[in-house]
């Protein structure tokens, strides 16, 4: 009795830790367009289904600013690490750096960022 109370302590701590995760950002790309830059970001996140998925991405410059959002809009959960894009996004002249972070429905905003040089 006490093993599998054990082994039952152990996966739901561990199912819990997993489902306190929030999304990572894998890598993040960019390529100038026209006037404004595309975002690629590749995140992944252990969605469980329409009541907890990774819901957003978000770029900001160095004072927190936000130059563009990218919502999602669906689980990922049989796409693990997936990939989207967000077009158009416009970074004032001077700026060589972007933040990106993530969101998930349930845990919120990350208080991560991945910063990203950009070549001009």
């Amino acid at each position: 009795m006490i093993k599998l109370f054990a082994l039952l302590t152990a996966s739901v701590l561990s199912a819990s830790a997993a489902l306190a995760e929030i999304p990572e950002i894998l890598a993040v790309e960019t390529s100038r367009v026209g006037m404004g830059w595309r975002i690629d970001v590749t995140m992944q996140h252990p969605d469980t289904g329409w009541d907890h998925f990774a819901d957003a991405w978000e770029v900001l410059d160095a004072d927190g600013n936000r130059l563009g959002i990218r919502k999602l809009m669906h689980p990922h959960m049989d796409e693990q690490p997936f990939t989207r894009s967000l077009m158009n996004v416009m970074v004032p002249d001077g700026t060589h750096e972007v933040f990106v972070r993530s969101h998930c429905m349930v845990h919120g905003w990350s208080q991560d960022t991945v910063q990203v040089l950009l070549e001009r």
